[in-house]
């Protein structure tokens, strides 16, 4: 203890007080760089935010580097302030290098924009994704095949930019599948990476239409790779088919004003134009879980 205590005690007063102050103010060199200091620590995050700090910064040092250098004449100070200078000028190169690196095309960025970024996903996660689809958009030409019915293994996951496509089973309308929705969320869900499949569905191109597809075995590499990915994909995915089940939830009827309710497979009542909140006992009965009443079509493929 005594010799921390001899320590504090010559480190607070074995140097020599301020007697006197300086009457005059420094110059405005100094006052600048101290400005920049200000303001360049009142960056934000991300590529350009860290443009922002390193540039303010870098600008502030080389001031404090001048300063040193006419006012001052102080080497040591002037070597400090221009190693710090040099370094956020560096550290601006690296940066800028990065986001040039990160460009994307003009889907892509729309993309991004509208999907991964109100996620909060940065450009550098958001470029592994692209490059994992290679970053290219396929096209796909209005009234061809995504997939047809019994025929087309899955063995991609395709996300919609723009067009529309019609799914149909056996020939029936099931739903549209619109702009940033998956186009084969459901059967993506179905299978476990080692196993294979095919559709139970026919996707079909409405109009001209623009996609986004990444190869099954590519994407699992990657999500093996990044956990973050694949916990962002799996959101996506279950926020996708989630929003195809309740918009689906309307159009299924089992005939007879019975309506099936797709989120309770298992249950189905009597939907007429006037019922009473409360229904009698008689409309409300028990389905087989593993086999639907006959009419009833469902909207998703089943491995």
């Amino acid at each position: 203890m005594g010799e921390n205590a001899s320590f504090w005690e010559s480190l607070i007063y074995a140097h020599p007080t301020c007697t006197t102050w300086k009457q005059e103010a420094e110059g405005s060199i100094y006052h600048l760089a101290s400005i920049l200091f200000v303001v360049g620590f009142m960056g934000g995050s991300g590529f350009f935010g860290l443009l922002y700090v390193f540039s303010l910064l870098g600008l502030g040092f080389l001031c404090s580097s001048v300063w040193a250098w006419l006012d001052v004449c102080a080497a040591d100070i002037f070597s400090w302030n221009f190693v710090l200078f040099a370094i956020c000028f560096v550290q601006f190169i690296y940066v800028t290098y990065q986001v040039r690196s990160v460009s994307f095309d003009k889907e892509f960025e729309e993309l991004y924009s509208a999907l991964f970024q109100p996620l909060g996903i940065s450009l550098t996660v958001y470029r592994k994704i692209v490059l994992c689809c290679d970053a290219e958009v396929v096209t796909l030409e209005k009234e061809h095949c995504y997939a047809m019915q019994g025929k087309t293994p899955i063995d991609k996951l395709s996300l919609l930019v723009s067009g529309r496509i019609r799914v149909t089973v056996d020939g029936e309308f099931l739903h549209y599948i619109f702009p940033l929705q998956f186009l084969d969320s459901p059967e993506w869900d179905s299978l476990r990476p080692t196993e294979e499949g095919i559709f139970q569905v026919t996707l079909t191109a409405e109009t001209d239409c623009r996609y986004v597809a990444w190869r099954r075995k590519k994407l699992y590499l990657l999500f093996a790779k990044h956990r973050f990915i694949s916990r962002l994909f799996s959101i996506l995915i279950g926020s996708d088919i989630a929003e195809k089940l309740y918009a689906l939830n309307d159009r299924v009827h089992m005939g007879k004003g019975l309506r099936y309710d797709i989120r309770l497979p298992n249950f189905y009542h009597v939907s007429l134009p006037e019922t009473p909140s409360v229904q009698p006992s008689h409309h409300l009965q028990r389905g087989s879980p593993l086999h639907k009443p006959p009419g009833v079509t469902n909207s998703f493929s089943t491995q």
